[in-house]
């Protein structure tokens, strides 16, 4: 692995050393923070953003991982990154609208840290890229949607599967035995209980069978964070489309990923499924189906105005904390975010590992803003855009680490009351205007005004952009000068 890394790219670097974050990996000298303070006297973990590191600090910092689940994982990355050179270029000589919507998949930010599966492992199945024309040129659509209950063991476990094809029709929906003892069937999800799975035979085993013939003529594979899908079926598959990568918002700064409900009212026109009603996999299957020919039909570069979710007043009095290590007992959180609130630990859906979530509950949304405001920590965004802060934090006990606290919601007020008051103020237009018969101005007045208010937010938006970049250079910039001026003695 060595030898790999000593002719990488500064840009396959980045991509490791974060993925290596993320993950959670501890190497010889520690994680990625630690091994600063130890690598770097002079700035130490001030400056953590790999992409501001030297070829040579990301580097040494690869080379200390040696163990082998660690190195197969980094492998894992570099496989995952040729596997998408090569669908690109097989795209170069055979372009046709669904090998460009595999594509916009695969040149995601997101999409090598979601798909890099433990595929290496025993049970999954791996459908081989094939180069022969006749597969790289199949148009041939099947979408999946599927729900995984928790087990005892602390693992997820496969429980439905519902797969259709390009025409909507079904494929294959069954119920699926987990074989294991369930901790939670998530009923308010998976619509199933105990006895629904009383007498059914159907195994992950046979699932991975049928797929195997759904998907060997070179069939693409569609899903709404198809990543989670794979993961419960322990599928890798290289052609995908995941509908929750391939639409863009009109802000080019909102990088936040739209949830199938947004899209299916905002580009569909209609709702998936009432609020607290639980999931249905062919309806979410057929609706990750029908948003990929939406995209075929209307283009690749046309940009669908994606309306703002809702988020209930309950759900904004809670901050979401997350990457907790287990060994920080949930008590402990009271001293790393500060405020008056409880504690309500987060169904795991990636149960298992070495972090766990929740939810600290304030009594109003004001006192959960003012705390997350009181964190110490450079605020960032997660991968929805929401707000959040990665705080450090040392224990009593002497146990030290990180810890994320999330927002609940967007700070984007403006955008939100704009997005629900719009068609309420054409409505009161229309009924005035049909009181002076003059609907056709007024309604034109209207949209004039909606036009500029939305330019104002935008031009918002691009200054409160600027102004972070630049303090983040000032930020910078000090720490250089105060570390030469401790280096020069002065």
């Amino acid at each position: 692995m060595d030898e790999k890394i000593a002719v990488l790219g500064k840009p396959v670097l980045v991509e490791l050393v974060k993925a290596a974050q993320k993950k959670g990996m501890i190497g010889s000298k520690g994680n990625w923070k630690q091994f600063l303070t130890v690598y770097d006297k002079q700035f130490g973990p001030t400056l953590s953003d790999p992409a501001k590191r030297s070829v040579d600090t990301l580097g040494s910092f690869l080379k200390t991982f040696s163990q082998e689940d660690d190195v197969k994982f980094l492998e894992k990355i570099l496989q995952c990154r040729s596997t998408v050179e090569e669908l690109k270029e097989i795209a170069k000589e055979v372009e046709f609208p669904e090998q460009r919507l595999v594509c916009l998949t695969l040149e995601h930010p997101q999409y090598l840290l979601d798909y890099l599966f433990p595929s290496h492992e025993e049970g999954w199945l791996v459908t081989k890229l094939s180069k022969s024309k006749k597969t790289v040129r199949s148009p041939a659509l099947v979408a999946i949607d599927c729900e995984m209950v928790l087990c005892e063991d602390g693992t997820e476990a496969l429980v439905r599967v519902c797969v259709v094809d390009r025409n909507l029709q079904v494929k294959l929906n069954k119920i699926v035995n987990p074989n294991k003892a369930v901790a939670d069937y998530r009923t308010e999800i998976t619509g199933l209980t105990a006895e629904d799975l009383d007498g059914v035979t159907c195994s992950l085993v046979d699932v991975q069978k049928s797929m195997k013939k759904l998907l060997s003529h070179g069939a693409i594979l569609v899903g709404h964070g198809l990543n989670n899908d794979m993961q419960a079926l322990k599928l890798d598959h290289a052609r995908v489309i995941d509908t929750s990568l391939i639409f863009k918002y009109a802000d080019e700064s909102n990088f936040r990923r739209p949830s199938l409900k947004n899209l299916c009212k905002a580009v569909l026109g209609y709702e998936v499924r009432k609020t607290g009603d639980p999931h249905n996999c062919v309806d979410d299957a057929c609706a990750a189906m029908k948003l990929v020919l939406a995209k075929l039909e209307s283009g690749f570069d046309n940009v669908i105005p994606l309306v703002h979710e809702d988020v209930p007043v309950i759900e904004r009095s809670k901050l979401l904390l997350h990457r907790v290590p287990v060994n920080v007992p949930s008590e402990e959180l009271h001293k790393i975010v500060p405020g008056d609130f409880t504690i309500e630990i987060k169904t795991n859906k990636k149960a298992g590992g070495d972090k766990y979530s929740a939810f600290a509950i304030f009594k109003n949304q004001q006192e959960a803003n003012q705390a997350f405001e009181s964190v110490d920590g450079n605020k960032e965004k997660d991968s929805s855009g929401l707000p959040q802060i990665c705080a450090s934090f040392q224990l009593d006990s002497g146990m030290s680490g990180s810890i994320y606290v999330r927002k609940m919601a967007h700070d984007d007020p403006l955008c939100q009351i704009s997005s629900r008051k719009r068609p309420l103020q054409v409505e009161e237009t229309t009924a005035e205007s049909k009181k002076l018969n003059s609907d056709r101005v007024v309604v034109e007045q209207t949209e004039a005004g909606s036009d500029a208010c939305d330019d104002h937010v935008k031009e918002i938006k691009r200054l409160k952009q600027e102004l972070k970049q630049r303090d983040e250079e000032i930020s910078c910039l000090n720490k250089l000068v105060v570390a030469l001026t401790r280096k020069q003695g002065l």
